[in-house]
């Protein structure tokens, strides 16, 4: 009801627009026109503009637009029924009888503009200024990075929206032109330079960055100087995202580790990738895990003719499983729960499913766990790999890819000592198969089970401390998504025998991860939640590598993957020491890391 009194009212003031326009306009050149003010010609003058101004306004829906959220659109429809209103009147009374007055015409567009358009910028005015000021007490004071599209689309959402806990208080941008100047009413302080001394003058509680067209470098350097401030970060990430969700303030999310690392989208050859998964039959063993499941996500869209789920915990693979089903309805998947240990069953499923490209993400990959448990990483990520290898080489695969990981450079722990093996056995295998092997190393992900993030993350909202062993420890960090889509790009590479190495970007110190959780999370390091040191575990070492010394770097057509030149291996001594590794599965440790200090010479065991 009250929205059917409104339409009535702005129909009622558009009409009274229009008629005192046309009655202006005849005022003002009453001294000029052929028929004298007041005659029966300007009444049929002034009833016609009214008349044809009121069908343009219905016709075009101005009587409908709430003007309190109105934009440029909005206005041209204001000056489209102004025309209207104007022209016809003019055209049919005064230029049909060949009494001719330009301005005329002219100063009755102007008058009916002006008396159409001031109400609604009037009461665009006061709803910004005094209605989105309603509830101020309380909301949390907001710095917005960005007075593009963006910015103002997310300062006008918190204006107006009474629910919202925050309220914008001005801009940074850097644009020059833009400095000193307001937008939307808010000044625009400065440059990203500014930001902590706007922030701390200004006494901003929250930090939106509204800049989702710019690089991940950028964002990556804006957040490094938003660290620097005891404001919450948050960020729009995607446009795309917000015209899907149909809002900026709803698709706000935290400021993540991942905009940390800076790392802008990845280049892929989908060409040359289609080339190899198109029409396939695809096994991913591991497909419950972390980098499992991404792979099954990111092979989908290629179309493969089967993809095959393979995985030993029947939880995580229904996961992936209703997942893939959801997203991908048309593609042929297929689970299959079984141990890469178990070389029957691994014969019985690549007899029966023959699969055309196998990507192998099946491992125990803890490195503390598998040191108190060495027979157990040895028969998962060296037996297991050689089952599936050899099967994949006896019925006629097309490439093998491996996943292994930096910590098979030089290794210090039996985690990474096993990768190695396993790296080696699919280089040795190669070189007598028709199956093109090859491994895929890179260093920690973001985000998978067991890693750092989400520990630090849970110490976080148990109110702390974060555990780090050591103030010294670095590691190379790479999203999930990112690895995947690297690892299926250097599938496509694949001639036999490489390991390739992905570009990890910079190293990154944990401590320092640490201080940017705790400040990402609104916390301030050692005063809000404290910061341990627990000593360096087993099987650690301070700084991981990409590179053994016999491998030496290569480039390939993609600007983050590089070729490790294949080891000079021996298969038959190879496979000697494996089986001397199986007599010894049972024994003691001592025993198991001597054996595999004989296969993998730059084995240090640190334990």
């Amino acid at each position: 009801m009250i929205s059917a009194y409104r339409t009535y009212i702005w129909l009622a003031v558009d009409l009274a627009a229009v008629g005192i326009g046309a009655a202006a306009a005849a005022a003002l050149q009453q001294q000029h026109a052929a028929v004298p003010w007041g005659t029966a010609a300007w009444l049929v003058y002034i009833g016609l503009s009214a008349a044809i101004g009121l069908g343009a306004i219905v016709k075009l829906g101005l009587h409908r637009t709430i003007w309190q959220y109105a934009g440029a659109l909005d206005m041209l429809t204001v000056l489209q029924a102004a025309a209207a209103s104007a022209l016809l009147p003019y055209l049919a009374v005064v230029l049909i009888p060949g009494d001719s007055e330009p301005l005329m015409l002219f100063h009755h567009f102007a008058f009916t503009v002006f008396f159409m358009a001031g109400p609604r910028l009037i009461w665009r005015s006061f709803c910004d200024k005094y209605g989105s000021r309603r509830g101020h007490n309380g909301r949390r004071r907001a710095l917005i990075v960005g007075a593009g599209s963006c910015g103002t689309l997310v300062a006008r959402e918190l204006m107006q929206n009474d629910a919202s806990n925050l309220m914008p208080v001005g801009f940074i941008d850097d644009d020059p032109y833009k400095r000193k100047l307001s937008v939307m009413g808010l000044p625009v302080f400065g440059a990203r330079a500014d930001i902590p001394k706007a922030a701390e003058a200004n006494r901003i509680d929250e930090i939106i960055i509204a800049m989702p067209s710019v690089s991940k470098s950028q964002i990556s350097a804006i957040v490094n100087i938003c660290k620097t401030t005891k404001a919450r970060l948050k960020i729009v990430p995607d446009l795309q995202d917000i015209i899907r969700g149909g809002g900026a303030v709803g698709r706000v999310r935290d400021v993540q580790v991942e905009d940390l690392l800076g790392r802008d989208p990845i280049r892929t050859d989908l060409e040359n990738i289609a080339n190899y998964v198109e029409g396939k039959t695809v096994l991913v063993t591991g497909a419950g895990g972390s980098i499992g499941s991404e792979l099954c996500r990111q092979i989908a869209p290629f179309r493969p003719s089967r993809l095959l789920l393979l995985g030993h915990g029947e939880n995580s693979i229904y996961t992936i499983e209703m997942e893939m089903r959801s997203k991908f309805p048309e593609l042929q998947i297929e689970t299959l729960i079984a141990d890469i240990q178990d070389r029957p069953r691994m014969e019985e499923i690549f007899q029966l499913k023959r699969p055309e490209v196998v990507f192998h993400a099946a491992a125990h990959k803890h490195v503390p766990l598998m040191e108190r448990n060495p027979a157990e990483a040895i028969k998962n990520n060296v037996f297991g790999t050689r089952n599936v290898a050899e099967c994949a080489d006896k019925y006629g695969a097309e490439r093998f890819v491996l996943i292994s990981t930096d910590k098979a450079v030089n290794p210090t722990s039996v985690m990474g000592t096993t990768k190695r093996i396993a790296e080696m056995f699919i280089q040795s295998l190669d070189k007598h198969s028709e199956t093109k092997f090859v491994a895929v190393r890179f260093g920690n992900v973001l985000g998978s089970r067991g890693s750092v993030i989400p520990r630090f993350k849970q110490q976080i909202e148990q109110g702390g401390p974060v555990t780090v062993t050591h103030p010294e420890m670095v590691r190379y960090f790479m999203t999930i998504p990112e690895a995947v889509q690297l690892v299926i790009q250097a599938g496509a590479f694949a001639r036999g025998g490489e390991v390739f190495i992905l570009d990890m970007g910079k190293p990154v110190k944990i401590y320092d991860l640490a201080v940017d959780l705790i400040r990402l999370s609104g916390y301030e390091p050692h005063v809000d939640i404290d910061i341990r040191f627990t000593g360096i575990r087993e099987g650690e070492k301070l700084y991981e590598e990409l590179l053994t010394s016999e491998e030496g770097l290569t480039s390939t057509k993609h600007d983050r993957i590089f070729i490790g030149k294949p080891s000079q291996i021996n298969r038959t001594e190879l496979e000697f020491e494996i089986r001397k590794l199986e007599k010894v599965i049972g024994n003691d440790p001592d025993e198991i890391r001597a054996v595999l200090k004989h296969l993998v010479p730059t084995y240090r065991n640190v334990s």
